[in-house]
């Protein structure tokens, strides 16, 4: 079974990177998606990890993946892993 990793950052100094890492957590919360938090400013090596991911070697916070699948950060792709997820 492949889990949902949502990294993020707990020292955002951006209101607007606060309220997408609040909004994804929400959703998946909601759907009760269970999912593991992974706080880059506490690793750098998570960082790497996330931008390899992401495909983008400036890639911010928040960033979902599905396993190994980098998902996006965009509200449609976590309904649509609600929706994988229960399949």
């Amino acid at each position: 079974d492949m889990a949902i990793t949502v990294f993020y950052s707990s020292v955002s100094g951006s209101l607007e990177m606060k309220k997408r890492q609040d909004r994804i957590i929400s959703v998946l919360s909601s759907k009760n998606i269970p999912y593991k938090l992974v706080d880059i400013s506490q690793n750098s090596d998570m960082k790497d990890l996330m931008r390899q991911r992401a495909g983008n070697p400036t890639a911010l916070p928040p960033q979902i993946c599905n396993g190994d699948v980098y998902c996006g950060v965009s509200k449609k792709n976590c309904g649509s892993l609600g929706r994988r997820h229960r399949d």
